[in-house]
């Protein structure tokens, strides 16, 4: 009896994983930590929706994977059971290198290191577990492996992760301007000299997707309270371990000891659970600032945010940070951990790197940017940039 099992999912209905190997990858421990790790981060502060997770993107890139692979094999592109299952495993296991709180913690937790390389390191090591059968999918993963097209559907500028996450996301938070069609996208996707293109008549369902990708950003994504709590997240770490602040294990071991001690096991054993654990501990800490963003984090009790198109008034920021001192007896050191300034970009779409293509009926080939009456053009190169100071209310 051939191997099925279906998933019910809120976005697209039910999932069939019909591969014993597929499931065996699901049902690792590895995989399943995504269970416990936030899609979105801190957004459901704005967004009460937005509770969905890495483990239920995962599972939607997949997918949406799964009819890709069935829409081109059905155009007659010669993809091989193998390179098919391959290519899921590729997407399902694309961001198991997320650590707790996915992009808000993610070079603060693991400094330096990107969630992709642990990711690479997870899928080298569950390649060992099931004796090499992951090979094909590692390849897949980095681009190495010869058929290109595989590799731009786990990863490019019109990959089914961006589509997930744009359907998923919208979804769960109520946004209804981050909507794709991604069903009729994949019904356009064609595989032209090696490389994966749209279909002419495609056109707008793209411009739609990238459109919606830049709405999401600006009203989601980058909404200036999503960047408070973010924002405090990540102080909260840092401060954690200017400070050295005790927490329970795992989280512990990152707090307190040097990186390279850490192992693959314990990055794995670590979820949101814990960070939320050592903040509820931490809110009656005897350093006064990690005690303050603990607090605010824990009763939603954010730093205040503007954001304006050029650099916050160096006068406000003086004044701001003097008034903080004084209110919460701090000295300047202190202080900047409560004001302080940044910026955000949004990129609708990058010129350079990997564009997406259009195929024509006559075999023609053109970048979206270069269609006629296009959306995306010129004037969208670059990223649009927005500063915001962040402070303490008083």
């Amino acid at each position: 009896m051939a191997f099925h099992k279906i998933i019910n999912d809120p976005v697209y209905g039910f999932i069939t994983i019909d591969d014993e190997l597929v499931f065996n990858i699901i049902a690792h421990p590895y995989y399943q930590r995504l269970r416990r790790i936030q899609q979105m981060a801190m957004a459901h502060l704005v967004y009460p929706g937005a509770v969905h997770t890495r483990l239920h993107h995962s599972l939607g890139a997949y997918h949406l994977m799964c009819l890709a692979l069935q829409e081109l094999t059905r155009k007659g592109i010669d993809i091989t059971p193998a390179e098919q299952q391959a290519a899921k495993i590729a997407i399902l296991l694309h961001d198991v290198g997320h650590g707790p709180y996915s992009h808000a913690l993610e070079q603060v937790l693991a400094e330096g290191v990107h969630h992709e390389k642990i990711s690479l390191l997870i899928i080298e090591a569950l390649n060992q577990k099931f004796d090499g059968k992951l090979q094909m999918a590692l390849e897949i993963f980095t681009g190495a492996y010869p058929k290109k097209y595989l590799h731009q559907l786990v990863s490019g500028q019109l990959d089914v992760d961006r589509m997930d996450y744009l359907t998923r996301d919208s979804f769960f938070s109520g946004v209804v301007e981050g909507y794709v069609a991604y069903d009729r996208i994949l019904k356009m996707i064609t595989v032209h000299n090696g490389e994966l293109m749209v279909e002419e008549k495609g056109i707008y369902s793209i411009e739609k997707f990238l459109i919606a990708r830049r709405l999401m950003y600006r009203q989601v994504y980058l909404h200036k309270t999503v960047v408070s709590a973010e924002q405090m997240l990540q102080r909260i770490i840092k401060r954690a371990k200017f400070v050295a602040a005790a927490c329970a294990q795992p989280l512990n071991s990152f707090i307190n000891e040097p990186l390279q001690n850490i192992t693959l096991d314990q990055f794995c054993s670590i979820d949101d659970a814990d960070v939320m654990m050592a903040i509820k501990t931490w809110c009656s800490h005897s350093d006064k600032v990690l005690a303050l963003l603990s607090n605010g984090i824990m009763n939603r009790n954010l730093l205040k945010v503007k954001y304006s198109a050029t650099p916050a008034d160096e006068a406000f920021v003086k004044r701001t940070k003097l008034a903080v001192m004084q209110h919460y007896e701090l000295n300047e050191a202190d202080a900047n951990w409560l004001v302080f300034e940044g910026n955000a970009s949004i990129s609708t779409y990058d010129f350079d790197d990997n564009p997406i293509k259009i195929l024509y009926k006559n075999g023609e080939v053109k970048d979206i940017a270069q269609v006629d009456d296009a959306l995306i053009n010129e004037s969208l190169r670059g990223k649009s940039k927005k500063y915001y100071i962040c402070y303490i209310g008083l």
